[in-house]
């Protein structure tokens, strides 16, 4: 991995190493999370930002030769930092860094990756038989791209399609079947193809969300298909993610966050995209047909601890597509929502009643009844382990209940529902109105379901 060479300004900081591959790594503090924007078009006023638990700067690299420069965060914030006379010192430290030929190699390299057409690119999708995962096959299917789907051999809810139905669900895309735990089994299987692979997309996810599960799917088998991709010529890798990871206190975030990290600093020529969807449609329907039947609208709190911008899995699909060819949505974390205002579940109970001509009736259960059950799962896990993963179904139920599938600003702690971007057609309102018609054929919960 080639380096640049740093020099230290006036200060008595260590000299930090920068790394100018793909990944950006970084050795600015001993805890450095890296993200950087793409390097685009001409090879001018690229930026790239770091993140930090310890430290935020941001670099601007004005052109080839020319020096990074970091401004330490009150001078950034300032937005006029100090500069002493002869030097590039902001504040009490700086750095500067020469540029070398990577950048310009990276930037050639998706240059010309940007010129392979559809028909010219290979896709492999593993999670292909996930709720997302089959809307994504379809969409890149549309768009003409030569898609690799990876299934197991008895996918869909309990494993009950068998490899005639998988096949026949995933029409237009060349069917791989393997065992995504297993990277052996994955490399075989793409091997056995004869081709080579351009871009991977990840849409696979724990089922159940349960300790064990989380880490073999979320962490494990999305880093075997990482390892099956590149060893077979990918260099890019689409991953599907959550936005509920900016704040992880369940299992399945924390497995999804280490694989997230490995990603953004695997380098060798790796390019990559992470999608972080807000709430999806059948998370939020299955009150519907009761709601219907005359039933409550039942809700944790007071109705408006979490709110969220829902997007529709064909709009999602559709974005994920777009992370493929985009150069904005390339090395980024991509939080999405689908169109409009950001919901509340009060909102959403009073679009329900309304959209049925009936008078909103709502049970609010109080969030105290979930830390008590919580607490007693807790406790008996200790003494018998099976309970480990229902204690966890509680804390994924009340981590929903509470917390808001929005863009969390890290320096209020507040979610923030106008920077969550918004893309798409489909709303939720017609969502509701086609479950009231049509029930929730297709949108089973399935294994992933809580209570």
């Amino acid at each position: 991995m080639a380096m640049a060479k740093m020099m230290a300004g006036s200060c008595s900081c260590p000299a930090p190493l920068l790394s100018l591959s793909p990944s950006v790594s970084s050795r600015l503090s001993p805890v450095c999370d890296v993200r950087t924007d793409v390097f685009s078009g001409a090879f001018q006023a690229r930026k790239l930002c770091f993140r930090s638990a310890s430290l935020r700067e941001s670099f601007s690299l004005l052109g080839e030769g020319a020096s990074l420069l970091l401004l330490p965060p009150a001078a950034v914030r300032a937005g006029k930092p100090r500069r002493r006379a002869g030097g590039r010192s902001f504040g009490s430290c700086c750095w500067r860094a020469e540029a070398t030929s990577d950048v310009t190699e990276l930037n050639q390299a998706w240059q010309k990756k940007k010129k392979k057409t559809a028909r010219d690119t290979n896709v492999m999708i593993v999670g292909a038989t996930g709720y997302i995962g089959k809307y994504v096959v379809k969409e890149m299917v549309k768009r003409g791209y030569n898609v690799i789907a990876v299934a197991r051999e008895k996918s869909g809810i309990g494993g009950k399609a068998s490899a005639e139905q998988t096949v026949v669900e995933l029409a237009g895309a060349t069917v791989c079947f393997a065992d995504a735990t297993d990277v052996d089994s994955l490399k075989s299987a793409i091997g056995s193809r004869g081709r080579t692979i351009d871009v991977v997309i990840s849409c696979l996810a724990s089922r159940t969300g349960g300790k064990k599960d989380s880490w073999k799917i979320d962490y494990e088998a999305t880093k075997n298909s990482l390892e099956a991709g590149v060893a077979a010529g990918a260099s890019h890798f689409v991953l599907l993610s959550a936005i509920c990871v900016q704040k992880p206190l369940l299992e399945f975030q924390k497995a999804k966050l280490r694989f997230e990290s490995e990603l953004a600093n695997y380098g060798n020529g790796l390019t990559y995209s992470i999608v972080r969807p807000t709430a999806f449609f059948k998370s939020l329907g299955g009150q519907v047909q009761s709601v219907k039947g005359g039933g409550p609208y039942v809700m944790f709190g007071d109705g408006a601890l979490c709110a969220c911008k829902p997007i529709s899995e064909a709009d999602l699909a559709s974005f994920i597509a777009d992370c493929v060819t985009d150069e904005d949505k390339i090395n980024k974390v991509l939080p999405i929502g689908g169109p409009g205002k950001a919901l509340t579940p009060m909102e959403q109970g009073e679009m329900l009643f309304r959209m049925l001509g009936k008078e909103p009736r709502f049970l609010k259960v109080p969030i105290g009844i979930m830390d008590f059950v919580i607490g007693v799962l807790d406790t008996l896990a200790k003494v018998f382990p099976n309970l480990e993963d229902p204690a966890e179904f509680g804390k994924i139920g009340k981590y929903y209940a509470t917390e808001s599938m929005l863009v969390l600003d890290p320096e209020t702690g507040c979610y923030d529902a106008d920077a969550t971007p918004s893309y798409g057609n489909d709303t939720l309102e017609a969502f509701f109105d086609r479950v009231v018609r049509e029930g929730m054929v297709g949108q089973e919960l399935g294994d992933q379901a809580v209570f």
